[in-house]
């Protein structure tokens, strides 16, 4: 029997009810809708620690984490009263304030490879001025991006791009104009090779090769550090900048990000998710030539009304601060591990192929007879299970992401009993799973 209690769904579905009248498809941003694992979206009320709480009073052991953000958990009292000091002094100036300066050098101090950082608000923002910073300083139009890598929703990046358009079914996006993606280049991820003969085939024309350096948006890839060192060579052969996209990443595989794990420095990184601790923000930084061309340093034009807003400003500020005190990577990585090492046991005991791939606090389970390592194998993970896969955990009151391809992440705020309670409902999901037998062809 389950050891969580789950409620009824009925203000859920009042709600989405509602919200598909006045919000495209109900919600804001796609994945939300449970269009891949079918069922009624959870409509969250509030949350704390490990756990979400619906509208319907069902209390969730949460996985997704506010797709990252979370690595203290939800509302931690010291990011909480932090937030609520600064409210209390104003929510927006569109001045420059301390605070920033603070966020600049935290950041600094975590990434080396950033000598100058720019706040905006956004992964998106952060990813579409990296790159128009990029064709500034070289020159040059092209840009190579990698299958399931997701960059945001600029209109040059969205090619190919995993996450919630593979969810969707989309393979790239009605209303972007042919115009634009001409100039995006689209490679298998983690085949140096095709890199290489990309740069032969467009001599001086690319600018910037952008990528996560351990994907999230397919589901978690991990990629040789011989992979990524290869990048980085290339780029400095051809004169192209290489661009690490660490929206997901940055404070989550390691205090340092990929560059931190790899013990590799990007000319240029993107950064969101925990840099706001909780709150919406980007920053994009890397050398200081290259940093000191955006205005008013330099030519290239990037601005944001609400950039640097003092309560994402202050959220972040103090979640890095409490990073940096508690030091939690070693534990964070253990427990995911053990949860990783609990899911595979139950489905070694159940007679389903799956696959557990973890960087960090960071993991896939992957419905897959085979370990995936680019996009087309993970696009060979059978979505149907895991749709029951998920829907089975959510009735037994543990919220996976609701798609195949997608990180789960684990917080500080997880326990022992957390993992383990999370493993028995595994193991029960899995065992009805395996009684129904596989799916009808």
């Amino acid at each position: 029997m389950s050891q969580l209690r789950v409620n009824g769904v009925e203000k859920s579905r009042e709600l989405m009810e509602r919200a598909r009248a006045v919000i495209p498809g109900g919600v804001n941003s796609p994945v939300r809708a449970f269009k891949a694992v079918g069922g009624s979206p959870r409509f969250i009320s509030w949350a704390e620690g490990s756990r979400v709480h619906d509208c319907d009073g069902t209390i969730y052991i949460d996985y997704v984490g506010s797709w990252g953000p979370m690595i203290l958990g939800h509302a931690h009292h010291e990011v909480v009263e932090a937030i609520r000091e600064a409210a209390g002094h104003g929510t927006s100036y569109g001045a420059p304030t301390e605070l920033e300066v603070r966020l600049a050098e935290k950041i600094r101090d975590f990434f080396p490879s950033i000598e100058k950082v720019r706040l905006v608000n956004s992964g998106t923002e952060a990813t579409m001025s990296a790159i128009r910073l990029a064709r500034a300083a070289t020159g040059r139009s092209l840009i190579v991006k990698f299958d399931g890598c997701y960059h945001g929703h600029a209109d040059s990046l969205l090619v190919q791009a995993g996450s919630g358009v593979a969810t969707l079914g989309l393979p790239d996006s009605p209303g972007v104009p042919a115009a634009f993606t001409e100039h995006t280049l689209t490679l298998p991820f983690g085949d140096l090779e095709a890199v290489r003969q990309a740069f032969e085939r467009h001599p001086e024309k690319i600018a910037a090769v952008i990528l996560e350096p351990v994907t999230g948006n397919m589901g978690v890839v991990v990629p040789p550090r011989e992979y990524l060192e290869g990048l980085l060579r290339l780029g400095d052969e051809h004169g192209a900048i290489v661009i690490f996209d660490e929206v997901m990443t940055g404070f989550r595989v390691a205090a340092g990000g990929a560059q931190e794990r790899f013990g590799l420095k990007a000319p240029l990184t993107c950064l969101g998710k925990i840099v706001g601790g909780g709150l919406p923000i980007g920053a994009y930084g890397g050398k200081a030539e290259i940093m000191d061309l955006v205005a008013p340093a330099g030519p290239v034009y990037q601005a944001g009304t609400l950039s640097g807003n003092p309560l994402a400003v202050t959220a972040g500020l103090k979640t890095l601060e409490i990073l940096e005190r508690d030091d939690p990577y070693a534990a964070l990585e253990e427990k995911t591990r053990l949860l990783g090492e609990g899911v595979l046991e139950q489905a070694r005991r159940h007679g389903i192929p799956l696959q557990v791939q973890q960087c960090g606090s960071m993991f896939t389970a992957f419905f897959n007879e085979n370990p995936v390592t680019a996009f087309a194998s993970a696009k060979q993970s059978d979505t149907e299970r895991y749709s029951r896969y998920f829907t089975g955990l959510l009735e037994r009151g543990v919220y996976m992401a609701p798609s195949q391809f997608e990180a789960g992440f684990v917080s500080a705020a997880h326990s022992a009993a957390d993992i383990e309670a999370t493993i028995a409902e595994v193991g029960e999901t899995l065992a009805e799973m395996a009684q129904d037998g596989p799916r009808a062809e």
